[in-house]
Order: C-alpha cells, then sequence, then structure tokens
C-alpha cells in the first residue's frame, strides 16, 4: 500500500527484484528494440556472410570483395530507385524492363553515332543522354499513370514493363546491341579512382543525393508524408498525387544510371537484362527496412540490403550452386523479409503502446 500511495505499482517492472525472469524480460525487451530499430538484415547478413566463407575460400579475398563491388553497385542504384517507391506508398514492378530499355536505347544511339562518324566522346555524350532521358521517360510514364491517373501500382507497373519489353525486343530483334566505342566500358566500367571501382563511386554519389533530396528538400521530406498518410498529407497542403509522380520520375532516373553502368560492364545493349531486378530490389529494400506499407525506411539501410542480396549472389556464385536456386533463395529471402516487416511493425506498436 505505501508503494501504491508513493506513486509506484506492485507490478512495475523496473521495481521488480532481480532475477533469471527479470533478466530475461530485460533482454527480451532490449532485443525487441534493436529488432525494430535495425530489423532482421544484420542476423541475415552475418548467416549469409558464414555460410558462404565457409563454402568458398576465395570468398573473403580482397580480389572478390573488389569484383563483387564493380558488379553489384549497378543493383544497388536500382535498390535506391524502388526503394524510392516504396517510401512513398507504391512499388515498381517495372525496374527490370526500363533498365533493359534504357541499355538498348543508349547502346543504339552511341552505336549509331559512331558509324555515322561521330568520336567517341561525342557518342558516349549521346548514349549516355539518350539513356538517362529514357528512364526519366519511362519513370514519368509510370508517373502518369499511378501519380495523376490513380491506377493502382502493380496494375500500371506490370503494364509498363510489358510495354518497356517489348519495344526494346521489338528495337533490337532479340539481340545484343553492339558497337559500342570501347572508351565508354573502360570509363564507367573498368576504371578506377583512388583504388576504388568507378561505379562504386557512382553508386555513392546516388545513395548520396537521394539522401540529401529526402532529408533536405520539401519535396523529398513529402514523399515520406504521403507514404505515412495520404490523407493527413494531403491536409497539410501536399498533392500526393504529385508527389507520387515525383517518386516515379526520381525512380527512372536512377535505374537509368544504374542501366548505364549494366551496359558498360557488358560492353552491349541487351533487351533481356533485368528479368530478376524487381525481386531483387524488393528484397533488399525490404530486408533493408523499409515497409512495404510506406512512409518508413533511410538511404543507408536500403544500400545494406541491396549489400546482402550481392553477397548471396555472388557466395553462390563462388559456391558454383546452380543459378536456378538463386531465385529460390530470393523468394525466400523476401518472404521472410516480409514477415519481418510484419512482425517489426507489430513490435514498434507494442513499444509505442507500452511507452504511453
Amino acid at each position: 500500500m505505501t508503494q501504491l500511495l508513493s506513486g509506484g505499482s506492485a507490478t512495475d517492472p523496473t521495481k521488480a527484484e532481480p532475477g533469471p525472469a527479470g533478466q530475461r524480460l530485460g533482454i527480451a525487451g532490449v532485443a525487441a528494440r534493436l529488432f525494430v530499430s535495425v530489423g532482421a538484415l544484420p542476423i541475415l547478413l552475418v548467416i549469409a556472410l558464414v555460410v558462404f566463407s565457409s563454402l568458398s575460400p576465395a570468398f573473403f579475398t580482397v580480389e572478390n570483395l573488389q569484383t563483387g563491388l564493380r558488379q553489384y553497385s549497378f543493383v544497388a542504384i536500382v535498390v535506391l530507385a524502388q526503394f524510392v517507391v516504396l517510401v512513398a506508398g507504391g512499388f515498381d514492378l517495372s525496374v527490370g524492363a526500363i533498365t533493359a530499355l534504357v541499355s538498348v536505347a543508349s547502346a543504339t544511339a552511341m552505336a549509331d553515332r559512331l558509324a555515322a562518324g561521330s568520336s567517341p566522346s561525342t557518342a558516349i555524350l549521346v548514349g549516355v543522354l539518350v539513356g538517362l532521358l529514357t528512364g526519366v521517360g519511362a519513370g514519368a510514364v509510370n508517373a502518369l499513370g499511378v501519380g495523376l491517373l490513380h491506377i493502382n501500382p502493380f496494375i500500371m507497373t506490370l503494364a509498363t514493363a510489358s510495354v518497356f519489353t517489348g519495344v526494346a525486343l521489338k528495337v533490337t530483334g532479340g539481340l545484343p546491341v553492339s558497337g559500342l566505342p570501347p572508351e565508354f566500358s573502360d570509363l564507367f566500367g573498368y576504371s578506377a579512382w583512388w583504388g576504388i571501382a568507378t561505379p562504386v563511386w557512382i553508386a555513392a554519389g546516388a545513395a548520396l543525393s537521394l539522401w540529401a533530396l529526402l532529408r533536405w528538400t520539401t519535396p523529398g521530406r513529402s514523399i515520406y508524408a504521403v507514404g505515412s498518410n495520404p490523407h493527413a498529407a494531403r491536409l497539410s497542403g501536399i498533392s500526393p498525387g504529385r508527389t507520387m509522380a515525383l517518386a516515379y520520375v526520381t525512380s527512372g532516373l536512377l535505374v537509368s544510371v544504374g542501366a548505364l553502368l549494366l551496359t558498360a560492364r557488358l560492353q552491349t545493349g541487351e533487351a533481356n537484362i533485368g528479368a530478376d531486378l524487381p525481386l531483387q530490389t524488393i528484397a533488399a529494400a525490404v530486408i533493408g527496412g523499409v515497409s512495404l506499407r510506406g512512409g518508413s525506411g533511410n538511404v543507408l539501410n536500403a544500400v545494406l540490403g541491396a549489400i546482402f542480396i550481392g553477397v548471396v549472389t555472388n557466395g553462390m556464385n563462388l559456391a558454383r550452386i546452380e543459378s536456378y536456386y538463386e531465385m529460390i533463395v530470393l523468394g525466400v529471402v523476401l518472404a521472410v523479409a516480409v514477415v519481418a516487416d510484419r512482425l517489426r511493425s507489430r513490435l514498434a506498436a507494442s513499444l509505442l503502446k507500452g511507452n504511453t
């Protein structure tokens, strides 16, 4: 009674006697808060590193690290493209098709310029501009459908994925586009600054630019607001449609940058690339703590999610595991990530309720 009158509680856990039960409660509480904060990514990343390092001695080598970073930088950029759309409350099934379309468009432009007698630098400049404009244009089509016409993102991006893939195949006849200037691959695919591959620098620049947009600009902050609660955002004077459109255009621009890096590495334009990117990017973003309900997530965790996907893919390649299993593993990882996302939401609500 004295305890109750003094403002305490007979069942207050902070007043409980120390013991195994109290220790378990404290450890469980810390674990729950840590899981809500960082998600399942650290656990999955540690498991992946341990498993693949045991399967292949070459996994933890400097050479493999450099190769992996060079190869999967473009994936990280496309993950950022998926991330910004997810934060806004949508998602994009057309990122792979846009990648193929940009690859074909930029490669065709470069090959045509070279064939017309232009210098390699001019051909590269034209090809890069065509690629960027193609990505932005494709993003604008998605923006028009989802942001302004309010078409369901699943239906809209599934439809545009089919259209973009069809256009890329029609332009190339299903054949690779060759005849690119070697300087393009040398510059954007295989060069390095201060010992770090150029694609890594470009991916880092894309991540920093997106972070600055989302953190320091009003339109960027509006993306979080719309993804969290479109109705409340509208009452605050924010247009959900225009904000969603901005997210899709930004996504298209980011995809085009990643596609140009991939084209430089392959040294050809390909209409058949990118089919697995929708699954990879959604899995990476969700593993990185981006909510499928929108309104939450940060750039760093999205990049870490991309690194995890790269670790899994690279590890399976080094372990000589058949490529067919990669899709199975990614599907399982995505399912685990979705379950973890829901569990995080429930734990976050429970912790918030317990603190009020």
